[in-house]
């Protein structure tokens, strides 16, 4: 194959595949906030819910306010329009027969809630991959525990 910028058509990049004489990759490099996310030491640095010292912690922190400020919406919301504007919110729902603050409160809060939670977690794994966080490996490998030692159920050894 000659070197220059003309790729063959067995490889990689034309086929979808890994052509045998390809050169195999490292897995690529990180991301500069995976970078910075691994250079800090988290345990070291001063945690302010205000004023957030690493980007992990303003990126995650701005999606915790996100979701306060939806879920207070979510909760709040009906209650509030209830009260300022009864008419509206105690007319009854023409299929369901509820009045619109019950059903608003009854259903419409949990189910919010349920899908805030989905939300933050789907925006959490987002985050953490953008730092680089995989929560699939162990931070230090176990020791196997040597022959006969066996533990009690209480958490205490065997007597």
């Amino acid at each position: 194959m000659s070197h220059n910028n003309s790729r063959s058509s067995d490889d990689a990049v034309t086929d979808g595949g890994r052509a045998t004489d390809d050169a195999a990759t490292d897995g690529g490099v990180a991301t500069t906030a995976a970078q910075k996310h691994d250079n800090t030491d988290y345990l070291s640095e001063e945690v302010n819910l205000l004023k957030p010292s690493t980007a992990y912690m303003r990126d995650h922190l701005r999606i915790v306010w996100t979701g306060f400020i939806v879920w207070a919406l979510v909760v709040f919301g009906p209650v509030t329009m209830t009260v300022l504007a009864p008419g509206v919110m105690t007319t009854t729902m023409p299929v369901l027969g509820f009045p619109w603050h019950y059903f608003l409160v009854a259903f419409g809060a949990p189910t919010g809630a349920l899908i805030l939670a989905a939300v933050y977690a789907r925006q959490r794994d987002k985050l953490d991959e953008k730092y680089g966080i995989d929560h699939d490996t162990d931070a230090e490998p176990a020791e196997p525990e040597p022959a006969g030692s066996e533990t009690a159920a209480d958490g205490g050894k065997q007597e």
